[in-house]
């Protein structure tokens, strides 16, 4: 399928803001000062918020994105959006508790990061509920999207206590790094296995005509590309692609890590880190939407 840019930043920023929001509500970096809490949580409110916002610039109509939040029951695009207000709301609610209050009592926390988690699922249900794109309908799918969530956002947590200057453990650390690789040894497993054996459609057992011998369509169907072939039928070469895997999983997984190994105690070194991290995120949504075959390209002569 042909890859959307706003859809691409859409879901590597939001899972990246859903993934750090996580972990703050749980205590892994501490908030002290009335400035920490507002910039910690002011940053947090803007990768999701950005993110949220650039879905909207895939519609035909961006001004009607709000009526697709009464779809909930049948839509997991309607649901994702229903609970990213209601994980927003439980961050502002949050907030205010800890500057006000104190520390939300234990339970809270929990549920503030498992709605978060949620939400993050609800996104990757977007595409791997598809059954039409063998590539996407997978459970490993959503598998992936949580872990890359919370590994970026672990990722984030260690440039921040570099940032405000608190204290980094070695264990921490090793999380940090367990986290980025398992992350992406999954997405490398999803890579090899994820749609490889296609659809299983064909256009003789879309016809029926199987019994008769081979199928074949005699003439195109339109003289000149058409929508569907436009979005549904965007082809990426497979070196091109298996290219794009290793700048992925280097700038992304390998050279991440190499950073927190030598530099970690550097806010710069970790930073450098993170925007290498979601560079390789980039390239690997990109790929995610690229590699994608619909099965209504069949129609049109290619092959699952």
């Amino acid at each position: 399928m042909r890859p959307a840019w706003s859809i691409i930043f859409f879901t590597s920023i939001s899972g990246l803001g859903f993934g750090l929001a996580a972990w703050v509500v749980l205590g892994f970096i501490d908030l002290v000062h009335p400035q920490q809490i507002f910039g910690v949580g002011g940053l947090v409110m803007l990768l999701i918020g950005a993110g949220l916002l650039s879905s909207t610039l895939h519609l035909g109509h961006p001004e009607r994105a709000w009526r697709a939040l009464s779809q909930w029951r049948s839509s997991w695009l309607s649901r994702e959006g229903v609970l990213a207000v209601l994980a927003m709301l439980a961050l502002a609610g949050w907030g205010w508790h800890v500057f006000a209050i104190g520390t939300p009592p234990l339970w809270a926390n929990t549920a503030a990061a498992l709605l978060m988690a949620v939400t993050v699922y609800a996104t990757s249900m977007i595409y791997a509920s598809l059954k039409t794109v063998a590539r996407w309908h997978h459970p490993l799918t959503p598998i992936c999207y949580l872990m890359f969530a919370a590994a970026g956002g672990l990722l984030a947590i260690l440039w921040l206590q570099a940032f405000l200057g608190q204290g980094q453990s070695d264990a921490f650390e090793l999380a940090v790094l367990l986290a980025l690789a398992s992350a992406w040894g999954v997405k490398l497993v999803w890579w090899q296995i994820a749609g490889a054996n296609g659809s299983g459609s064909t256009l003789a057992s879309a016809t029926g005509l199987a019994g008769l011998g081979e199928v074949r369509s005699i003439m195109p169907p339109h003289t000149s590309e058409n929508y569907l072939q436009h979005e549904m039928g965007f082809v990426i070469a497979r070196k091109h692609a298996s290219r794009l895997r290793l700048i992925a999983l280097g700038l992304g997984g390998i050279l991440p890590c190499l950073l927190v190994i030598m530099d970690g105690g550097s806010a710069m070194g970790i930073g450098l880190a993170l925007l290498l991290h979601m560079a390789g995120v980039f390239v690997e949504r990109w790929l995610f939407f690229a590699e994608a075959k619909h099965t209504v390209s069949i129609y049109y002569g290619h092959q699952h």
